[in-house]
This record gives structure tokens, sequence and C-alpha cells, in this order.
């Protein structure tokens, strides 16, 4: 009897505190997931990082030892100079792009990825003053964004997702979950493949140093707002068209982004994926909610009953003034 009694409260301190319970789990797993990053990354990253290193020593070496004239130190200068320079996009190489980094088509392109925040790194403010507006800009331009987004996508959800979804479930008779999986499936594939797929065999051909992986790599970088910079198309030497080329590449970021925020709102009104996010929220209590109506209930019957006193308030000063009666005693007398 008395394992039983323990046993039963056992699962309802369990019942209680399973979001509680779910959440730690789901931390946990996120910082699993971030060593497992780590651990990866450092694995395979690593042996190129040292390759790459020693082959700088030797052409380092072998260029100080050929030209005798020129110290390591005044080399160092001159290098670290260079990357300086690199680092703000401009570049001393007689074959890199002889394009400004801050005309009006690369400026629209660097303004929208610091709106859309995917900010690849590879061109930025150079002055004080240019800095300074890019914070001011961001503050401002970063929420506008995300509500220009916002209202978009909840727009286009209606047609795309949830009008399809209903009519199928009421013309052909279908269950409104499987028709919410298929289409959500669909959907997704339709996205990868024309925002990802074809996009990326059109940027392998337009890139002279681009392979079909790198592009998705690209694509996928930049429409994830992840924006590492290691790959920036339209930087290349004597780019055709490059202005137009810039353009079109800023309005594929913006439909691109509008296309992947609308799949995951597809797959998030999923009824599943609604149970499983629930598991790590915090769940109210019904005594709160309980407490929650009483109060509301108390303060709607306070303020009708002051309405109603004021009303009658109100009706005693606007009526006429009336005589008073006269009291009456015991014995019938009139005082």
């Amino acid at each position: 009897m008395l394992q039983s009694l323990a046993g039963s409260s056992c699962v309802r301190l369990v019942e209680r505190r399973r979001s509680a319970w779910c959440f730690a789990l789901l931390v946990l797993g996120y910082l699993l997931y971030l060593v497992f990053g780590a651990v990866v990354f450092s694995s395979v990253e690593l042996p190129y990082e040292d390759l790459l290193r020693q082959e700088l020593r030797k052409l380092k070496r072998r260029f100080v030892e050929e030209h005798a004239c020129l110290s390591e130190q005044q080399l160092e200068g001159f290098l670290a100079r260079v990357l300086e320079a690199s680092n703000y996009g401009v570049s001393v190489l007689s074959n890199a792009s002889g394009n400004w980094n801050w005309d009006f088509t690369s400026a629209l392109f660097f303004a929208s990825t610091v709106l859309s925040t995917t900010g690849y790194g590879h061109t930025v403010p150079l002055s004080d003053g240019g800095k300074a507006f890019c914070i001011i800009y961001s503050v401002i331009g970063i929420p506008f964004t995300l509500l220009f987004l916002t209202a978009v996508v909840q727009r286009i959800i209606v047609y795309v997702t949830r009008r399809p979804v209903l009519y199928f479930h009421i013309r052909w008779g279908f269950s409104k979950q499987i028709v919410a999986i298929i289409h959500a499936v669909i959907l997704g594939f339709l996205t990868v493949s024309c925002f990802f797929l074809i996009p990326a065999a059109i940027f392998s051909g337009l890139e002279d140093d681009w392979n079909f992986l790198e592009s998705f790599y690209f694509c996928f970088i930049s429409l994830s707002t992840i924006g590492l910079g290691d790959y920036v198309p339209g930087e290349g030497y004597n780019q055709k068209f490059r202005e137009l080329y810039k353009i079109g590449i800023t309005c594929y970021l913006l439909l691109g982004l509008i296309a992947m925020l609308v799949v995951l709102e597809t797959f998030c009104e999923l009824r599943e994926l609604k149970k499983f996010r629930k598991m790590f929220y915090v769940k109210k209590d019904k005594e709160e909610d309980q407490v929650h109506i009483v109060e509301h209930d108390q303060l709607s019957f306070s303020s009708i009953s002051d309405q109603a006193a004021s009303m009658k308030e109100d009706q005693k000063v606007n009526e006429p003034f009336v005589t008073p009666q006269p009291a009456v005693n015991c014995d019938g007398c009139i005082n």
C-alpha cells in the first residue's frame, strides 16, 4: 500500500514538473550538439589550417631568401597593411575587381545584407561616420525588416498554405493532418529546388571559380542568414553586367528569405510540431487561471455596481423637489 502511494506520488511529481524536465533535457541536448559541432569542425579543419600555415611559412622564407634587399620586418609590415585593406574589401592584386565597393549597386547590396542580418563582411564601413550611420540604420531597419517580413509572410501563407489545405480537406474529404504534412513536404521540396538547386547551378555557371557545391553552400549560408562571407558573388575580375548582377542577387536574397520564412511557418503550423513545442513551454497552473478569472469577475461586478450607484445618484439629482410628508405618531395624530 505504501509503495503504491509512493509510486503514485512520484508519478504526480513527474507529471507536474514535466515541462521543467523537458526544458532541462532541451538545454542539455543543445549544449551537447554545440560541443559535437566544435569537435567535428576542429577535427576536420585543423589539419587543413596546419598545412596552410606551413605553406605560407615556406613561401615567406623563400621570398626573403630570394630578395635579400628586403628585410623580414619590412615584408611583414607590407603584408599586414595589405591584409588590413583586404578586410575592408580593398585588394592590391592586379587581377582583383576594378570596380568600387561603394557605388550605388554595391551599397544597395550591402544595405540588404545589413537589414536581413546576413552580413557577409566582405565590405564594411571605412569611416567613423559610416560606422555610426550603420548602427543607427540597423537599429531602425532591422525591426522594420522583421515587421515587413512578418506582414508579407502572413499574407502569403493564407494563399499558399491554409487555403490549399482547407480546400483538399473540405472538397475531397481528406484528413487535415495528412494533407498538411504532404503540403509542407511538397512546399519544402519546391523551395529547395527554386531557391537552392537552380540558383546553385546558375551561380556555378556565372562565377568562374565556383563549383556546384560551393554555389549551393553560398545559397544556404545566405538564405539562412549565417553570412560567413567566404563566398560573395559579383566580386570576380571583370565581372560582366556587375550592376545588374548585384541588383539580381539583392532580389534573390529578399525573395529567398521570404520563401524560407513561409516554409518554416508552414511546418510550425503542423499539429505534431505544435505538440512537440508545447513540451518545452511553461504551463499555466489552473489555480492561477481561476484566480485571474475570479479577479476579472470581481472587477467587472464592482464596475457594474459603481455604474448603477452613480446612475441612481444622477436620477436623484435630476428629480424635482418634493414636499416632505408630515410625520405621523402612533395615535394617528399629525404633528
